[in-house]
């Protein structure tokens, strides 16, 4: 993984992330709050003249691609395994926005949200005993997810 700041930021970030079964929880939760996290921006309305320009375009869509260029800037490594996850989440997000219908789908994704942050602090609270990265730096809800691809990457050597 190149790159002093990833570098740097996911050994803060590991810091309170020592204990096994919190590391379990967040494999499970922060996956799912990223995804309902574009869920729900999935569900705010787009201007139909925004529609017009491309049938793609809405507000996950476009905060995904901001994070995508944050990704890229930290590693080019990382850049490539987001963009995968990017697709998974974009792509599943609008199936079941439009399998389900906005109400539904809005119900899902702040029941889902809701459920993976009271997991993440069941984690901290009971297992790590350390406050979660994110109350010192916003950054870190972006590298929570960096965290986990991290560890993917070095599984397929990359």
């Amino acid at each position: 993984m190149a790159g002093e700041k990833i570098t740097s930021l996911l050994k803060e970030y590991s810091e309170s992330h020592q204990n096994p079964v919190n590391e379990n929880i967040h494999w499970v939760c922060v996956p799912l709050i990223f995804f309902t996290i574009f869920g729900l921006l999935r569900s705010i309305p787009v201007p139909e003249s925004m529609t017009q320009i491309s049938p793609l375009f809405n507000w996950a869509n476009l905060i995904l691609v901001l994070a995508l260029i944050y990704y890229l800037v930290l590693s080019v490594p990382l850049f490539i395994g987001f963009i995968f996850w990017a697709l998974i989440v974009s792509l599943g997000n609008e199936f079941l926005f439009q399998t389900w219908g906005q109400p539904t789908f809005v119900l899902f994704s702040i029941g889902v949200f809701a459920l993976a942050w009271v997991g993440q602090f069941i984690g901290h609270g009971f297992f790590e005993h350390k406050k979660p990265k994110f109350l010192k730096d916003l950054q870190f809800l972006l590298i929570g997810p960096a965290w986990l691809m991290n560890f993917i990457l070095k599984v397929v050597k990359y």
